[in-house]
């Protein structure tokens, strides 16, 4: 049987397929861990939700006690968690927790996971690598690392940083391959065929690479910086926040968007904070800086709305798909929290 896919004609809002309930505490990230919905709290809390949670149907483990969730990414299957304890912690849907490292006196700044369990995490410059096997592998980044991503060919990390970005294999004895451009580069993503590396700036603005021949390209004009960045599952489209709108960059050819202009979907008197692509179609959930959540269908643009907004204090933080697409989970930054179970 195909698997569904969520329709955007059948019905104007989708708001009443949402459960919401109160994560107390902001939301740092969002997963499915063993189809569990999960979230990383500010509080050091992860939480889970939905059936078999526990009373009130959340049940929450202190991740790290008296200190704050920084960072989190699924890794397998489990939950990586980082902190300003300088503790990273692996939390299973059991509520099994294992600390993986504890780096004393630092902060755990960027974090990232692959699906074979396989781990990478920073503080200043040193980058640690911790492959399937549990076997961690350490490099001195040339600056304080700031976005960690695996790519996903091969056992490769790369790892923004001032001045541009670095292309690491953990196992091999070569130096990191270098991409350069002047400017401090934040969150870094890899587009799912590992043609394009792309970075975040704090410039308003991103930066990408071609891998193969390391052509870069500039793509500016935001008002704000875009810290969400999301690509679609054929690696056509790359989503970004950062404007009143999800800007959307085609990468659907050789050259990527070069002399190409991006989409603009859900325009609103808001800027959007955070978004996620569905797993297996175009549409992309988007949430905005007052809470408010679309799902927007490319390249129409056509919407449905998921949850209203609730204020300049509620701004979406975090938004995870399960991987079948049937459920979209999120939070914001006063704690609101919500489940959207897509109808059939």
């Amino acid at each position: 049987m195909a698997p569904t896919q969520p329709s955007l004609t059948s019905q104007p809002s989708l708001t009443s397929n949402v459960a919401a309930f109160d994560a107390g505490a902001p939301v740092t990230a969002a997963a499915f861990i063993d189809s569990a919905p999960t979230l990383a709290l500010g509080d050091g809390h992860v939480l889970f939700a939905g059936a078999g949670a526990g009373a009130g149907g959340t049940r929450r483990v202190a991740a790290h006690p008296d200190a704050a969730i920084l960072v989190a990414a699924k890794a397998g299957s489990a939950l990586a968690t980082g902190g300003d304890d300088g503790r990273v912690a692996l939390i299973g849907a059991d509520s099994a927790m294992r600390e993986v490292a504890h780096e004393k006196g630092k902060w755990i700044d960027a974090l990232a996971g692959r699906d074979d369990g396989a781990l990478a995490w920073s503080t200043g410059k040193q980058v640690f690598a911790r492959d399937a096997k549990g076997e961690i592998k350490a490099l001195a980044a040339p600056s304080t690392v700031r976005g960690l991503a695996f790519m996903p060919k091969g056992y490769r990390l790369a790892i923004s940083h001032y001045n541009g970005a670095s292309l690491w294999f953990p196992n091999a004895a070569a130096a990191p391959d270098e991409l350069h451009w002047k400017g401090s580069h934040l969150d870094i993503t890899v587009s799912p065929d590992g043609r394009f590396v792309v970075t975040a700036m704090q410039e308003n603005a991103l930066h990408a690479w071609r891998i193969a021949d390391k052509k870069d390209l500039r793509l500016s004009g935001y008002p704000a910086k875009p810290r969400s960045l999301s690509w679609s599952s054929d690696g056509h489209w790359l989503a970004t926040s950062g404007a009143e709108a999800a800007i959307v960059w085609p990468f659907n050819s050789k050259e990527g968007p070069v002399n190409k202009a991006p989409l603009e979907s859900g325009v609103r008197p808001a800027r959007v904070s955070c978004v996620a692509f569905h797993p297996k179609s175009p549409v992309l959930a988007q949430g905005y800086t007052d809470g408010l959540i679309l799902l927007v269908r490319l390249p129409d643009t056509a919407e449905l709305l998921v949850r209203e907004g609730a204020g300049p204090e509620a701004a979406i933080t975090a938004l995870s798909w399960d991987d079948a697409g049937r459920r979209l989970l999120f939070g914001g930054a006063d704690g609101g929290a919500g489940l959207l179970t897509m109808p059939s």
